[in-house]
């Protein structure tokens, strides 16, 4: 073997860590399977955008993973209605879906040329099986067929039915102490299209920052309701930590792969201006090959300086890649020989945001800005979703969603 295919199969060809398999599916968008990697959900009008598709239109989610002990496999799933914070609505599936709420996974591609060995699934919904007649909260199943009790994935996406309007304004925060370090976002809804009797108990509103369920703010009052608008601008609601900017990881190039992480906290620095793309990630090489199937994976090691643990608590790698989750494959330990913590990812080629995180183990606070600091000038994309429970209805529809990034706020005062 010549010394550069070494040097190549000790990057790339790596097994992954296993984990204990979960005998239940959770509603999150959550992996429970050790060999299944790279998972994506969007809209197909827009790479990475939030799984989000009207309802009665022709747009379509896609959804995509793969399977690194390669082989085909008998995949199945189903879709669920859910309610506005992520329980089981109880709607029967006849409510929902016009047909079946799921089927199984047949379009799939055995990966060609790379090292690790995989077979990448697709899925796109609504399709012939499935389509959809309510709007709202929606999980996706997967598991092998016959085995539905045993999770393989489990991903969110949104089915919205747009009946209003909705403008969002971001600003610094108004509090002088917060000015520096925070954003507040304000929105309006429209309500011509949809008359509302109760706005107090009848809807639901939830903000996100950068599609970040760790950041989510349910809203259950308006600041304001006037003849076909509705205002929510209270104050002391919707304030975000601005954080920073992510971290980028290039992983395109194999012969020049950035297979390790030298990081340290960026608290104690000032605001540099950086692009980012909002903790997404893209499946891209460089090789000139096609990036679903012809991409290979790579271990990337992970040393986070540290004079010593923090206590009590643990560091977080995450991103949109991994769903932002703070479980053992995202957590980095400290190595008391080096001074610093650490951690490795298993990756697929491409682009990706990555930031750190830091969650309290007695106090269950996650602190989401005290290894990568917080700048207002930071860029940051918001989603904000309204939800309407008609009086006497069993359900949550999803009656309106926008999603908006912030540009260059204005000076602080």
């Amino acid at each position: 073997m010549p010394k550069q295919w070494r040097l190549l199969f000790l990057l790339v060809f790596c097994t992954p860590p296993a984990f204990a398999q979960q005998s239940a599916f959770t509603y999150d968008s959550q992996v429970y399977q050790p060999q299944i990697k790279t998972v994506q959900a969007y809209n197909t009008q827009k790479e990475q955008s939030l799984p989000v598709i009207a309802l009665h239109a022709k747009e379509q989610l896609l959804f995509t993973f793969d399977d690194l002990e390669g082989g085909s496999k008998n995949y199945a799933y189903v879709v669920e209605h859910c309610t506005a914070d992520w329980k089981p609505s109880g709607l029967s599936t006849l409510d929902y879906v016009t047909s079946f709420a799921g089927d199984r996974l047949q379009d799939y591609e055995y990966a060609s040329g790379t090292l690790q060995n995989y077979t990448h699934y697709r899925l796109q919904l609504p399709n012939e099986q499935v389509q959809f007649k309510l709007s709202g909260n929606y999980l996706l199943k997967v598991y092998e067929d016959g085995k539905q009790k045993i999770p393989v994935i489990s991903q969110r996406f949104y089915v919205v039915n747009n009946l209003v309007g909705l403008t969002i304004d971001v600003t610094t925060a108004p509090d002088v102490k917060q000015r520096y370090t925070h954003q507040k976002v304000n929105f309006s809804i429209a309500t011509n299209r949809l008359r509302i009797q109760n706005p107090n108990t009848d809807l639901k509103t939830v903000v996100m920052q950068n599609a970040n369920p760790l950041t989510t703010n349910y809203n259950s009052k308006p600041s304001f309701v006037k003849p076909d608008l509705i205002q929510y601008s209270d104050l002391k609601t919707n304030i975000f930590e601005a954080g920073n900017e992510f971290r980028k990881l290039d992983l395109r190039n194999l012969r020049a792969a950035q297979n390790k992480l030298q990081d340290k906290s960026r608290n104690e620095q000032t605001y540099s201006t950086q692009f980012d793309e909002n903790g997404n990630f893209y499946i891209r090489n460089m090789e000139g090959r096609l990036a679903e199937t012809e991409s290979d994976y790579v271990k990337v090691a992970i040393q986070f300086d540290a004079p010593g643990p923090l206590e009590p608590g643990d560091i977080y790698i995450i991103g949109r890649f991994n769903n932002y989750a703070l479980n053992d494959q995202s957590k980095l330990t400290y190595n008391v020989s080096a001074k610093a913590q650490e951690g490795s990812l298993y990756l697929k080629q491409g682009l990706y945001d990555y930031q750190y995180v830091f969650k309290n183990s007695k106090t269950g606070a996650l602190e989401k800005t005290l290894l990568e600091g917080s700048y207002f000038e930071t860029t940051n994309a918001y989603q904000v979703f309204v939800y309407y429970r008609k009086p006497g209805s069993r359900w949550d529809e999803l009656v309106g969603y926008l999603s908006t990034q912030t540009d260059t706020l204005p000076p602080k005062q």
